[in-house]
């Protein structure tokens, strides 16, 4: 199975002429479900980890601070684009979610959408993603999860060699990865394809 950063990096690189095209329609409504399930307040710190090409940023409050990274410099490039064009304050900078280069206790929300199926290792992305939380703090995310109470059988799993390697991983499972992460999950919303896209809210307790 190819499923490395390097390799990530490399294909998103490929993909982001094209992002817009394929990721833009169809998540639009789940994008904006997830987002509403937080509990916004003016002057909050955001981050958006493996943010693309920006297209949560039509969803987000204006009242809020926004840093945004993605593995990918071609993404970052475009979502840079984008925030200027709606006419928003980002700080975006290429970053590994893996490795996140942000103080203990940071953000007050955490958005992490379309990516712990992506990235080679989830447990670590998490990992960062609670260590850059203030306690308290809520992790929104929004992804493509197989079902938690059953496990992946030998077809899906043979079919996640490939589709893990051009697209996205189909056998990780939203509530053991957040709850063994330390999260306390809040919501759990089917979003899209029945409940094969989910929105969670978290919270760093």
């Amino acid at each position: 199975m190819i499923n490395t950063t390097g390799w990530n990096r490399l294909r998103y690189t490929l993909y982001a002429p094209l992002y817009d095209t394929v990721a833009d329609h169809a998540f639009r409504r789940p994008r904006r479900l997830a987002l509403e399930q937080v509990h916004w307040q003016p002057g909050m710190r955001v981050l958006l980890v493996g943010a693309g090409t920006g297209l949560d940023l039509p969803w987000l409050p204006r009242d809020v601070e926004i840093h945004a990274t993605d593995l990918a410099p071609a993404m970052v490039k475009r979502l840079a684009h984008r925030a200027e064009a709606l006419g928003m304050d980002v700080q975006a900078v290429p970053m590994d979610a893996e490795r996140l280069a942000f103080p203990d206790g940071y953000f007050d929300v955490v958005v992490m959408h379309l990516i712990l199926a992506v990235m080679p290792d989830p447990d670590q992305g998490l990992a960062e993603a609670r260590r850059v939380l203030k306690p308290g703090g809520q992790l929104c995310v929004m992804d493509k999860f197989q079902a938690d109470d059953r496990p992946s059988g030998p077809l899906r799993r043979g079919l996640n060699a490939f589709t893990s390697a051009i697209a996205t991983d189909i056998t990780r499972q939203a509530r053991p990865l957040l709850e063994d992460a330390g999260f306390v999950i809040e919501q759990d919303t089917p979003v899209l394809m029945g409940s094969l896209v989910r929105a969670l809210l978290a919270r760093r307790p």
